[in-house]
């Protein structure tokens, strides 16, 4: 009689854990320009990313996962609908999803799990803004909360040449956590966890704003980083000189401050102390929302992942922002928890955000649509030493591409000029290889993986879209043609 009572019980339990794990919650969460400044990552030594580490901590974190494209639109395009920049077309800022021909149609990662029955919602900066006019939005996911912006202060704090972008500013802003738009963000999830129906599984998809520009932050969380004991990153007055003239293009005529500009204001310790500050501040309202989770008594049946979009420079190679295809711009923090998912593991295979959409499809037990570039993780979630037969490929703009293995960083551009970095014999890439006889193999194997298809931007593109005519060899960017006598600006 016990003996059958145990077996049932046995029976009882692993059905309701097969059960459980074919319909898993998922919790993602969004980040906007966190580049590897995170502690499980080392990236920097003063990073204070409590949360995120825990998260990693219980999960797998892939510590060589890299975006699509550094760019917020074409990035979140990119992993939300599964396409590359390359197939699509998506490079600016603009168009939407449902704006190109090569994504109209297309469903979305949000619709997948929406049409398979799960409580969809989005708050904060998931989709890029604006990419989604209202009519889509509801198309999408089912719920959408609130997506704050960061607000300004009555006048800008840091001391930057005028004219300047709105977004260049730095500083202690506003006067109390609740007042931020991340801190409100937070709140929106929060509150989506605790009303999301028990009578169906859900997909939660909440984006922070920080570190983006504007950096700010209220003073408490500057004041973790005096602002004379802040560590500046490493770098070389000559590192560009190994570099092709045509990598300076990729952000040329972009807001972000050269970090010359950045030195004769004395702004560049300001900056990275604000960067520093600003992913503290957003680090906590992520332990508000996993808190949150873990109230609900549904945490051992969801699925957690966080991204960000793509990495961000404070200084290497002379520059700030994104829009390189360097290691700062393009790799990202990215980490698993849940269900099928095995803690405490560290994965260095060369992994893409592109792989996202058939991972969670797979976590889920769901039917993933067939036209996904990406590939599933799930077997380096399972074993992080798992091998993985391609590398990590970042696109931006058309003709101009990186391609990401275990030890090097192949880049292209589109004038053909190469780059060529060893990331492990030299992580700050330095010393471009790319001219070096004994490299060819090197460049020839990579060269490989560069995509087959490489469109033009898409109608509709705006600002920040560089393209290449590859019947004359004519550069255009804004519109505006350029080539070998143009004046290149200085670092």
């Amino acid at each position: 009689m016990n003996r059958h009572f145990t077996l049932s019980m046995l029976i009882f339990f692993w059905l309701a854990a097969s059960c459980s794990a074919a319909n898993p919650n998922v919790l993602m969460i969004a980040i906007d320009d966190l580049n590897d400044w995170v502690g499980c990552l080392g990236g920097h030594p003063q990073a204070r990313t409590p949360n995120i580490d825990a998260l990693a901590r219980r999960g797998t974190l892939f510590t060589n996962a890299h975006c699509q494209a550094p760019l917020c639109n074409p990035s979140r395009s990119s992993l939300l609908t599964g396409l590359r920049p390359s197939t699509t077309g998506i490079h600016g800022l603009v168009p939407g999803i449902r704006q190109v021909a090569a994504t109209r149609d297309v469903p979305t990662l949000p619709q997948v799990f929406r049409r398979a029955n799960y409580w969809t919602y989005s708050c904060g900066k998931v989709f890029h803004d604006g990419s989604l006019p209202p009519p889509n939005r509801l198309l999408e996911f089912e719920n959408w909360g609130p997506a704050p912006g960061m607000g300004r202060p009555g006048k800008p704090i840091a001391n930057l040449p005028e004219p300047r972008h709105p977004a260049m500013d730095w500083g202690p802003f506003p006067d109390a956590d609740s007042k931020a738009g991340d801190y409100q963000i937070a709140d929106a999830a929060i509150k989506a966890l605790a009303t999301a129906p028990k009578s169906q599984p859900f997909f939660i998809a909440t984006g922070f704003r920080l570190p983006h520009v504007p950096c700010y932050a209220p003073k408490a969380w500057f004041d973790l980083f005096p602002e004379d004991s802040v560590i500046l990153p490493e770098v070389r007055d000559n590192d560009r000189d190994d570099t092709p003239r045509f990598s300076w293009y990729l952000h040329w005529k972009l807001p972000e401050p050269r970090l010359k500009t950045l030195k004769d204001e004395k702004e560049w310790r300001p900056l990275v102390r604000a960067y520093l500050a600003s992913t503290a501040f957003m680090d906590a309202q992520i332990g508000r929302v996993l808190a949150a989770l873990e109230a609900t008594g549904r945490a051992n049946d969801t699925i957690v992942v966080l991204w960000s979009d793509h990495g961000y420079h404070l200084g290497e190679k002379l520059i700030t922002g994104k829009n390189t295809l360097w290691e700062r711009s393009t790799r990202v923090p990215l980490m698993v928890s849940g269900p099928g998912v095995t803690p405490g593991a560290r994965c260095g295979r060369p992994v893409e955000l592109l792989d996202l959409f058939p991972t969670l499809a797979d976590l889920a037990g769901l039917q993933a649509p067939k036209h996904l570039e990406g590939v599933s993780l799930r077997a380096q979630l399972r074993n992080a030493t798992a091998p993985r037969n391609r590398p990590a490929i970042t696109t931006h703009n058309q003709g101009n591409h990186a391609v990401r293995d275990e030890q090097y960083r192949y880049i292209r551009y589109a004038d053909g000029s190469e780059e060529l970095y060893d990331m492990v014999k030299d992580p700050h890439e330095w010393t471009n290889l790319a001219g070096r006889a004994e490299s060819a193999s090197i460049k020839a194997a990579m060269a490989r993986w560069l995509p087959k298809t490489d469109v033009a931007a898409a109608p509709g593109s705006a600002h920040r879209v560089l393209q290449r005519d590859p019947a004359t060899g004519t550069v255009t960017w804004e519109g505006e043609r350029i080539g070998a006598n143009d004046t290149v600006p200085t670092p």
